[in-house]
């Protein structure tokens, strides 16, 4: 969430930027200015019918003891006025307090100087690449081929006990699948990051510190009966570990890792592009997590995408980092780069991990600060990555590693697995 002392301080830095998201903020940041205004004025006549009503109160007790019964009796009159005024006032001012979060809440973050203008995937720009290309067999199939010919996935499964998205691992696919997971929060813990077992549901409160409320409302799936919701990434319950802390400076930084499922609607999605395990409503993930200090977190960010690049070196994977443009970029972010993996049987790429920067964006939601070397309390910066995303990454390895004998299984998770081949 931005904040209001420096939509003022940068309103017109702020116009310009949003334009990079194809946005045209100026009335919505004026009418935030205006928000924020109204409130004030409401709380300077609060505070003024308060404080005369209690110089009022001192003066009724004073002309009683003096015998000044009648001047007393019109005080109180006139006390009972401003008591009445100042439950208006107060309704009033929870009333425009309300309109200005509200306004804040629709407003997406500033994005960084580094994010070119754009309005799609199209305008993302490739900053990186790694790692060749396999040639296949003329007969190399897709994940979800391969997946039926080994018995690894089964996907009418999922339909019988649930629905589109929701996959069934097996045998060899499910050890694969856990060794992933294992193999991911190994690298994440061993670069020093702290592991964690959350909630898989969250609260309203954690979905708007994190940003996926409002924006992401429909997105996600609610259980309406508690008021709760499933998660759609680990990012949201592992930030809100912090919400409403005050750390000092020398916590900082605070690294954390963890396994969950996700939980995404993904309302809209049909066709090939989303076959097999390319778009899931059900899928695991492991999250990197960062609590860092404003003067750190860029630093943070170039260390979190180097440590997401050596995953995939060790895994063989070709892949390419692609800096989002201003179009593409989430609601919450100022800065994203997306890995993508080469998938060869389906000659495309595969998004497989973000790791994104979103400053103060998020800690000013969760009232998330530190205290300052120089005593002075301040916003922290919060980051996330994915380390990676399962789905697409199960699906780069059984399509880039099969051959005419079976699957071959990257060499530095056969410890993990317990073979080295799908066959």
């Amino acid at each position: 969430m931005l904040q209001v002392q420096n939509i003022r301080d940068h309103k017109e830095a702020y116009v310009t930027a949003l334009t990079k998201r194809g946005l045209d903020a100026k009335e919505a940041l004026e009418e935030v200015l205006s928000l924020d205004e109204l409130r004030r004025a409401t709380q300077a006549k609060l505070d003024e019918t308060l404080s005369q009503s209690n110089t009022f109160s001192k003066e009724i007790g004073m002309l009683f003891k003096s015998g000044e019964t009648q001047k007393a009796n019109l005080l109180k009159e006139k006390t009972t006025q401003l008591k009445e005024q100042s439950k208006e006032l107060q309704q009033a001012l929870n009333d425009a307090a309300d309109q200005l979060q509200k306004a804040l809440y629709e407003l997406p973050n500033i994005p960084n100087d580094l994010v070119p203008a754009g309005t799609d995937e199209n305008d993302n720009e490739e900053v990186y690449k790694e790692g060749e290309i396999p040639t296949l067999d003329s007969e190399a199939l897709p994940h979800w081929e391969l997946a039926k010919k080994y018995d690894l996935i089964d996907f009418e499964l999922g339909v019988k006990i649930t629905g589109a998205g929701f996959p069934v691992y097996k045998g060899k696919g499910a050890r694969l699948q856990r060794a992933l997971i294992t193999y991911f929060l190994d690298k994440n813990t061993a670069a020093g990051y702290t592991e964690y077992q959350v909630p898989h549901l969250v609260n309203e409160a954690s979905g708007y510190g994190t940003g996926q409320l409002p924006d992401k409302e429909g997105q996600m799936y609610h259980v309406g009966m508690d008021d709760l919701y499933l998660i759609p990434t680990a990012e949201v319950p592992v930030t809100n570990l912090f919400r409403g802390d005050l750390l000092m400076h020398n916590q900082l930084p605070i690294t954390c890792t963890g396994y969950t499922p996700c939980f995404r609607r993904e309302a809209g999605s049909y066709g090939a592009h989303v076959r097999g395990l390319n778009r899931l409503h059900q899928f695991d993930k492991v999250e990197i997590v960062r609590i860092e200090h404003p003067d750190h977190s860029y630093a943070a960010l170039d260390g979190m995408v180097d440590h997401v690049k050596e995953i995939l070196r060790e895994l063989k994977l070709p892949y390419r980092i692609l800096r989002l443009c201003g179009g593409d970029l989430g609601f919450t972010s100022a800065l994203t780069y997306d890995f993508e993996v080469f998938s060869t049987a389906q000659d495309r790429w595969l998004e497989i991990s973000s790791v994104s920067n979103f400053e103060t964006f998020q800690a000013n939601r969760l009232k998330l600060r530190f205290k300052d070397s120089d005593g002075k309390n301040k916003l922290v910066h919060t980051l996330n990555g994915s380390a990676l995303a399962l789905p697409r990454v199960l699906a780069g390895i059984l399509e880039n590693y099969q051959t005419p004998n079976g699957i071959k299984i990257p060499e530095v998770l056969v410890p993990y697995c317990g073979f080295d081949i799908i066959d």
